[in-house]
């Protein structure tokens, strides 16, 4: 799916600039001026929350999304909940949405215990409070609190997507439009949570064009309500002096004030890419490494 989302992308991006239209056009036409956005703060292993939520304010962001925990046993002390509900106090104290990320790390006992104790300070949504194998156990957690549920990232087509839309056990949608099979299919994605009421929120920690083609989506999609962006993101920040602008040459489309990001208005995908530079960070860049989480006893917490 992922080398069927590079080409959709790309062929979306020459039908724009050979007939000199930013894709949204191509897909019906804007439903809305600009888009919400949000950023990450805190890192894998969330701490200081408070100075980055700071400096996502001051780069014009008005939301963020955080890692809910660190590794957490599947049956863990109630304790380990504590400083998550804290870092959402400190954000919130800041007039800042906060999403919580449980990634899946949670297990049904620690994860509806977390659930409960988020629920007072109102995240924006809590997501993937258990990984998306297990639909039955998402259903449950469903019936059990008033945050507001999202998952996606890990789902592959509309398909994988039926069941938890048939099960009435998301409100928000998070295809990944690298993973997912690219604009075409995302749309398709997105036409169908509609019809179940369900808002999308695309998945989406990852570079310019991945970017780029969200946002096209997010201008003419009427149920696309806040996107994914890793400006400052832990792993740009591993990987040196590169973020997000680095191989654009138009930089300034992906400006946020006030919560939103204007538009694209240039043909195809709206964004320039910086080729040379691209070719130039090829030739020594190192695998991307996975790194996983282990916990007191020598297990693995996170897989």
């Amino acid at each position: 799916m992922s080398a069927l989302a590079g080409l959709d992308i790309a062929l979306w991006d020459l039908k724009g600039k050979n007939l000199g239209v930013p894709i949204w056009q191509l897909l019906g036409g804007k439903v809305r001026d600009r888009v919400s956005v949000y950023a990450w703060i805190g890192g894998d292993r969330p701490s200081d929350v408070e100075k980055a939520a700071k400096e996502r304010q001051r780069q014009g962001f008005k939301a963020i999304k955080m890692n809910a925990t660190e590794d957490v046993g599947w049956l863990d002390s109630p304790s380990t909940l504590t400083s998550s509900v804290e870092r959402l106090k400190t954000v919130k104290a800041l007039g800042m949405d906060a999403a919580v990320d449980f990634h899946g790390r949670l297990h049904k006992p620690m994860a509806k215990q977390l659930a409960k104790l988020l629920e007072p300070h109102q995240p924006l949504f809590i997501e993937e409070p258990l990984l998306s194998e297990h639909p039955e156990g998402i259903k449950e957690l469903y019936g059990q609190t008033t945050c507001p549920i999202a998952l996606g990232e890990r789902l592959y087509s509309r398909w994988d997507f039926k069941r938890f839309f048939a099960d009435a056990s998301v409100d928000v949608i998070q295809p990944d439009i690298a993973h997912c099979g690219g604009i075409s299919e995302l749309r398709r994605i997105a036409a169908m949570a509609e019809t179940f009421d369900v808002a999308v929120a695309p998945h989406c920690p990852l570079g310019p064009i991945a970017l780029a083609a969200c946002l096209q989506i997010g201008v003419c999609t009427p149920n696309h309500q806040i996107q994914e962006m890793s400006v400052g993101m832990h792993y740009n920040v591993e990987a040196g002096e590169y973020d997000i602008h680095s191989y654009v040459t138009n930089p300034e489309v992906f400006v946020v004030r006030d919560g939103y990001v204007e538009a694209l208005q240039k043909p195809g995908l709206g964004i320039e890419i910086n080729e040379d530079l691209v070719r130039k960070v090829a030739t020594d860049t190192k695998p991307w490494e996975l790194k996983g989480f282990v916990g007191s006893d020598g297990g693995y917490r996170e897989w």
